[in-house]
């Protein structure tokens, strides 16, 4: 992707659109670009709606930017998806409740249903706690990303990544869903029913191409 005025604005809007839906609330919650070597991402402590294309900052791979800008927090975890994940093009981060409340109980997403495949495997994990924009954090996210296009972060909230925003803005959407059926299920029973591996093995098979389509 290219350093465009298009990109920045769609940055803007896909946060806008995490608040209005409740998937975010506040500042708290990030997204990005992949925009050749680095990345185009939300500034630190502005609110959605006062952004202004420009206010989105370019982080080189090198984590370098410009010195009058101030990236997110959590740029550190936003360059290493990238660097995990070279199909990912776009990273969404936020504090959706539901998908928090699992990670505050250190569960990953069972395969309570066939939709957990969208996020590449058997469950949504979640990785261990970190401080929130350190190296430490980055690390923990670079390893849950490995075979996944989607984790919890532990008492924090979840990373959705995609080919494009739209389709990472749709995984989390999926995974807050998700998160919000198993935390239902868990006032009924600690143990609900489970599909099996081949089960979701059949699922991942069928599933490949499988999301949101974009018109060209």
């Amino acid at each position: 992707m290219h350093d465009t005025l298009e990109n920045r604005q769609a940055i803007i809007d896909a946060c806008i659109e995490m608040n209005a839906t409740g998937l975010n609330q506040g500042t708290a919650g990030n997204i990005s670009l992949r925009c050749g070597d680095g990345m185009l991402v939300t500034p630190s402590g502005i609110a959605y709606d006062q952004m202004k294309p420009e206010d989105i900052v370019y982080v080189s791979a090198n984590g370098e930017y410009g010195q009058n800008q101030v990236p997110s927090s959590e740029w550190r975890f936003h360059l290493a998806s990238y660097e995990t994940r070279p199909d990912a093009n776009a990273v969404v981060h936020n504090h959706a409740i539901n998908a928090t409340c699992v990670s505050i109980l250190n569960r990953p997403i069972p395969a309570i249903h066939y939709m957990v495949a969208v996020a590449g495997g058997y469950d949504i994990p979640v990785v261990d706690y970190a401080t929130y924009g350190t190296q430490e954090l980055s690390d923990l996210v670079a390893g849950g990303l490995k075979d996944r296009a989607a984790i919890l972060l532990r008492h924090h909230g979840m990373i959705a990544t995609g080919e494009t925003l739209a389709k990472a803005m749709w995984l989390a959407n999926e995974v807050e869903a998700l998160a919000k059926m198993y935390l239902n299920l868990l006032q009924v029973t600690d143990t609900p029913p489970l599909l099996s591996h081949d089960q979701i093995d059949t699922v991942l098979e069928k599933i490949k191409g499988y999301g949101l389509r974009e018109k060209a």
